[in-house]
C-alpha cells in the first residue's frame, strides 16, 4: 500500500516539526503548513488522506478551513486539534464532517493509536473497492486441467516465474486457453499472495476511463472528477495487476505503463507529483505483439520489457490428450451445479469431441458442455445433445501409401511450412473456396480460417 499522506496545520512551528519526526516513515508521509491558506493550497495539490487541523489560526479559523477542506475531498480523515478545551467547537467541527477531536497537549501514544485506526480503515475500504471488482476465484496451478507436455511445460515454468522475484510476466494464446486462471495461479503460488490480485480487461474500457482506473485522478482533472481517487495500481500496492488483452492498450497509456515497469512510480491523471508502488504486472494477450509493432499499435520498448519472462499457453487442439481428462472434469461439475445425474459422454460423442478442432478451445468447450448437460435425460451425453456445428465436421479422409507422397529429408523439415504449404495447396485446388476447402481437410470452416489468419495466406 502506498504510503498515507497527512497534512497538519497549525501555526505552532514545534507541532508540524514534532509530527514529522515522530510519524514520517514508510508507512506516511507528512506536510506541514503555519496558516489555513497554506493549508488549503497544499491539499488543493495533493488531497491528503489524513489532516490534522488546529482551530486556531492565523487568518482563516479552522472551522472555515474544515469546510472547505470536505468540499474538496469528502472521504479526508480530518482531526480537529484545540488548546482551549472548547467543547463546543469540538462538537460543532464533527457535525461539519471532523473524524475526530483532540485537545492540547497531547502525547504522541495517542496519535500513533489514532493513524493505525484510521490506516486500517484505509486499507479496508481499498479491499472493498477490490472486493467489488469482478474479481476470479483464487485460483491454483492445480485448476489446471491436463497432462499433456505442452501444458505441463507451461504450468512448471509459470510455477518457477511465481516464487521469483519477477516484476513482468507476459501471458500469450488465444482466447479461450486459460490465460486469466495461469494469472490467478501465479499471483496465488508467490509471495504476494496476501496482497490484492486486480484484473483489468484494457479492451473493455474507453482510452480516459482505462487511465482513470489505473492510474487514478485528481480532482477536477476531467469533467466529472468531483474528488481525487485512487487507481487500482495505487491499491494494488505490494500485489498483482492482471492486465488481460493488453494488446488493446492505447500507445498513450503504454507509455505511461512503461515508466511504471522501469522506474515503480506513476502519476494520477491530472496529477504532477510521482507516486512509488511495488505492483507485479501479468500482462495477457491472444495478438501478434510483434505485429501490432510493425502497425505502429503497440510499442517496441514496452514488448521487450513485457517479454522477459513469456508463457505461451498451448491451444485445446495441440493438446487433444487432454480433452477426455477435461470432459470428466467439467461434466462432473456442471452435472452436480445443475443437479442431473450424468456420469459422462457416450463413446460416439467423446470420438466426436476430441476430433473437434475447438477454435474457442477450453472455454468453448465448457460452454459446448454446459449446453449438452442442460439438454441430456440420461445418465451419459447422447450425439443428439451436442450442438450441430461439431456434427458438420467430415470425418479425415484416408490417405494410403503416405511414404509414396511424402518424402522426409535427412536434415529434416519445419512441420509450420508443411502444414502452410499443405492448406495452400488445398485452397488453390478448391478454388479458394474455404467450405470445400475445409472439407478436403477434414475440420471445420472456422478452424480453416483461423489457420488462414494464422499462416498470413492472402490471396
Amino acid at each position: 500500500m502506498a504510503r498515507i499522506r497527512i497534512l497538519v496545520i497549525d501555526d505552532e512551528k514545534l507541532i508540524g516539526w514534532s509530527f514529522k519526526k515522530e510519524f514520517d516513515n514508510k508507512y506516511f508521509e507528512v506536510t506541514t503548513a503555519e496558516s489555513g491558506e497554506e493549508g488549503i493550497k497544499l491539499f488543493e495539490k495533493d488531497f491528503h488522506d489524513i489532516v490534522f487541523l488546529d482551530n486556531r489560526l492565523p487568518g482563516i479559523q479552522g472551522l472555515d478551513v474544515l469546510k472547505k477542506l470536505k468540499q474538496l475531498r469528502d472521504d479526508a480523515y480530518i482531526i480537529f486539534m484545540t488548546a482551549y478545551g472548547s467543547i463546543e467547537t469540538a462538537v460543532e467541527a464533527m457535525k461539519m464532517g471532523a473524524y475526530e477531536y483532540i485537545n492540547k497537549p497531547f502525547n504522541h501514544d495517542e496519535i500513533r493509536i489514532l493513524l493505525q485506526g484510521i490506516k486500517d480503515k484505509i486499507q479496508l475500504v481499498h479491499e472493498v473497492q477490490l472486493l467489488c471488482r469482478d474479481k476470479p476465484m483464487d485460483l491454483t496451478f492445480n485448476h489446471i486441467i491436463g497432462t499433456s507436455p505442452s501444458i505441463r511445460q507451461a504450468i512448471q515454468l509459470a510455477k518457477r516465474i511465481a516464487t521469483s522475484k519477477a516484476t513482468t510476466v507476459l501471458l500469450l494464446g488465444e482466447s479461450g486457453t486459460g490465460k486469466d486462471i495461469f494469472a490467478s495461479a501465479i499471483h496465488n503460488q508467490s509471495a504476494r499472495k496476501d496482497r490484492p490480485f486486480v484484473p483489468i480487461n484494457c479492451a473493455t474500457l474507453p482510452e480516459n476511463l482505462l487511465e482513470s482506473e489505473l492510474f487514478g485522478h485528481e480532482r477536477g482533472a476531467f469533467t466529472g472528477a468531483h474528488k481525487m481517487k485512487k487507481g487500482l495500481l495505487e491499491i494494488a500496492d505490494g500485489g498483482t495487476v492482471f492486465l488481460n488483452e493488453i494488446g488493446e492498450l492505447p500507445l498513450n497509456t503504454q507509455s505511461k505503463l512503461l515508466t511504471v515497469l522501469e522506474y515503480k512510480t506513476f502519476r494520477r491523471v491530472g496529477g504532477n507529483e510521482d507516486i512509488n508502488v511495488d505492483v507485479r504486472i501479468i500482462a495477457a494477450t491472444n495478438r501478434d505483439l510483434e505485429k501490432a509493432v510493425k502497425d505502429g499499435k503497440f510499442r517496441l520498448d514496452l514488448l521487450y520489457r513485457l517479454k522477459v519472462f513469456q508463457i505461451e499457453l498451448p491451444p485445446l487442439r495441440e493438446r487433444r490428450e487432454d480433452i477426455p481428462l477435461l470432459i470428466d472434469h467439467f461434466v462432473e461439475f456442471l452435472a452436480k451445479k445443475f443437479g442431473k445425474n450424468i456420469k459422462g459422454v457416450t463413446r460416439e460423442s467423446l470420438q466426436l469431441l476430441e476430433h473437434y478442432d475447438w477454435p474457442g478451445n477450453v472455454r468453448e468447450l465448457i460452454n459446448v458442455l454446459e449446453r449438452a448437460v442442460i439438454l441430456e435425460n440420461s445418465e451419459y451425453i447422447q450425439l443428439d445433445s451436442l450442438p450441430f456445428e461439431l456434427k458438420e465436421v467430415p470425418p479425415p479422409a484416408k490417405i494410403n501409401d503416405v511414404e509414396n507422397w511424402l518424402e522426409i529429408p535427412e536434415e529434416g523439415f519445419s512441420l509450420y511450412q508443411v502444414e502452410k504449404k499443405i492448406i495452400e495447396l488445398v485452397l488453390k485446388k478448391a478454388g479458394y473456396n474455404k467450405s470445400k476447402a475445409a472439407k478436403l481437410l477434414g475440420i471445420t470452416r472456422d478452424t480453416l480460417r483461423y489457420k488462414i489468419k494464422k499462416y498470413k495466406l492472402l490471396w
